[in-house]
């Protein structure tokens, strides 16, 4: 709790991101608002979600294993299975929903509609139900894995699409049994859904093509979850740790050329790596067959690199996701090729009261790293941190992007990397103690508005 006038907070958001800033935000006694345009909490992870923005299908497993995804205030049960279904996730951020009483402060199918900055500070946010309030700090957690992107490929392919966003299962929403099927790209969703589609079950022929090719990285090591035991350390640098993971991982999981994919343009941890424990035997079974980068479209043939072709009934696209915020003037801010330049994966330099949460691809999972974040955002809220001048802002902005992105593939996918345990290091041993400091020595940053200023005003 703090005894100064606190500034009323917005959230965008009911999934991890807005749950976790919901429930921090709680803690510190900050009056907030979270508005979330479904009328469900759990965000990507409610299957069917009506605000169709949820990426799950039917048999979505989450890759990460329960040890790595819990929550650190709120582990999952014990009796969850190592690498959980996405209905326990969805009942896990239920329960965590409940036991805080978080929904009390979520309105729920009232989304965003604008966000505006105000010249004199604070926002004015106009929702779904045509109300205009305003707030002083404004969080953004509207995640970004529901603006699926596609790849540009000379030509035309006439037969039927779909973007691995929309997949449910081979019935649905594309009856998807007998078919010739290409599924271009080769990250977890692309895995899943080639070992579902090449079952001989459904008598398809299934191609898989991919432009850089991928590590497989196993879910288990020596019949333990290989991620249980995974942590680095701030004691060494993170260069001499993905070396050594280097070296290791052929001899661990084998090289993608053993299993028939084309030779990767990059070392491990050069792309994020795929894990799969079913596709390398798809591969190595002949159920499924890998090919190179598309060179263009021609009806319903495709032209592969490597000069052969074939004909497909079927494409579907697991290329990935935009970042997008279509409650922000685009001109105001927005993310070309997925690229947003945050302090701490959070604040824009200059927008003392704008705050991302979220928007981070967090090794070796994202749950723990938005709890990290929304601590943060509470703490700052209540005047307990102060961010450093815009010029520190930008150097560091630097700093980390050459630290967690300076080894990594230059393209939309890898602009986000972030390592989770050195991360949350630094924010609790280094970044929340000088920025308290600063909070001390300065005085909070953020000055609440006249509560009569606050009151709803109708549109």
């Amino acid at each position: 709790m703090t005894s100064r006038a606190a500034p009323t907070v917005a959230v965008i958001g009911a999934g991890i991101s807005g749950l976790t800033s919901t429930k921090m935000l709680g803690d510190y006694g900050i009056e907030h608002t979270t508005f979330e345009v479904s009328d469900r909490v759990g965000g990507n992870w409610a299957f069917r979600n009506p605000n169709n923005m949820s990426s799950a299908y039917k048999s979505l497993h989450i890759d990460t294993s329960k040890h790595q995804l819990s929550f650190r205030d709120f582990p999952m049960p014990a009796d969850y299975p190592a690498f959980p279904h996405h209905t326990h996730v969805k009942a896990y951020l239920d329960d965590y929903a409940d036991t805080f009483g978080l929904r009390e402060r979520i309105e729920f199918s009232n989304g965003v509609e604008h966000a505006e900055r105000r010249s004199d500070g604070g926002w004015d946010i106009h929702d779904q139900a045509g109300r205009t309030r305003r707030f002083d700090l404004l969080v953004v957690g509207n995640g970004h894995h529901w603006d699926p992107r596609y790849p540009e490929f000379p030509g035309e392919f006439t037969g039927e699409t779909l973007h691995s966003h929309h997949y449910i299962d081979p019935r649905e929403p594309l009856h998807l049994e007998g078919k010739r099927i290409l599924v271009v790209g080769l990250g977890n969703s692309a895995a899943d859904i080639t070992v579902e589609l090449s079952s001989r079950v459904f008598d398809n022929e299934v191609v898989l093509s991919t432009r850089s090719s991928a590590w497989i990285s196993p879910k288990f090591f020596a019949g333990t979850p290989a991620d249980k035991y995974f942590r680095t350390t701030h004691l060494l640098p993170l260069s001499w740790q993905r070396a050594f993971v280097n070296l290791m991982q052929p001899m661990t999981s084998g090289r993608p050329e053993q299993f028939g994919l084309p030779k990767p343009d990059h070392k491990f941890f050069e792309a994020h790596a795929t894990q799969s424990v079913e596709l390398p035997l798809r591969l190595t079974s002949g159920d499924v067959t890998a090919k190179g980068d598309i060179s263009r479209l021609d009806g319903r043939t495709v032209h592969f690199v490597d000069g052969t072709s074939a004909e497909f009934d079927v494409i579907i696209w697991a290329t990935g996701y935009n970042i997008t915020f279509p409650f922000f003037d685009p001109a105001f801010i927005s993310a070309p090729d997925n690229r947003i330049r945050l302090y701490k994966r959070m604040f824009k330099p200059g927008i003392d009261d704008l705050v991302f949460v979220g928007f981070a691809q967090a090794v070796p999972t994202l749950f723990p790293f938005v709890e990290a974040q929304a601590r943060l955002v509470a703490a700052y809220a209540a005047g307990l941190y102060r961010l450093p001048p815009v010029e520190e802002m930008e150097r560091t902005i630097d700093a980390d992007e050459k630290l967690y992105l300076g080894h990594m593939l230059p393209s939309p996918r890898h602009t986000q990397q972030v390592d989770y345990f050195r991360y949350e290091h630094q924010l609790r041993t280094e970044e929340l103690p000088a920025g308290r400091r600063r909070a001390e020595a300065l005085g909070p940053a953020l000055v609440p508005a006249p509560q009569s200023i606050l009151r709803p005003v109708l549109r």
